[in-house]
């Protein structure tokens, strides 16, 4: 099971970092993805970070978001800078080559 966390609401130019922790297996043996769903709009993925540490970005994030592990604390980040209102989303982090259920998600809001 993973769990997203860290969300919360920001102003514009903001920063907020997200915390994607797993329960019952080592996320470090896995590549890990970072999704998010906008309002009326469908899930999209937008980063994630291969098990040899390769990152790979949406185009619309590069340069201001920044996957990251801890596998000490089996966790994967996301990193936020520079937020814009169209960054307003539930994000979501789950294994892109081998999916499992979907968790809640954690409400990110950036105020105009």
């Amino acid at each position: 099971q993973l769990q997203a966390s860290g969300g919360g609401e920001v102003p514009t130019g903001g920063s907020l970092r997200l915390s994607c922790s797993a329960s019952g297996f080592t996320l470090e043996w896995f590549a890990v993805g970072w999704f998010r769903q906008a309002p009326g709009k469908e899930r999209e993925g937008i980063s994630c970070i291969r098990k040899n540490g390769d990152t790979l970005y949406a185009d619309d994030v590069k340069g201001r978001f920044t996957i990251s592990r801890d596998p000490a604390k089996n966790t994967v980040y996301l990193q936020m800078n520079s937020l814009k209102p169209e960054d307003t989303a539930v994000y979501y982090c789950n294994l892109p080559f081998t999916p499992i259920p979907w968790g809640p998600g954690t409400l990110v809001t950036v105020s105009s």
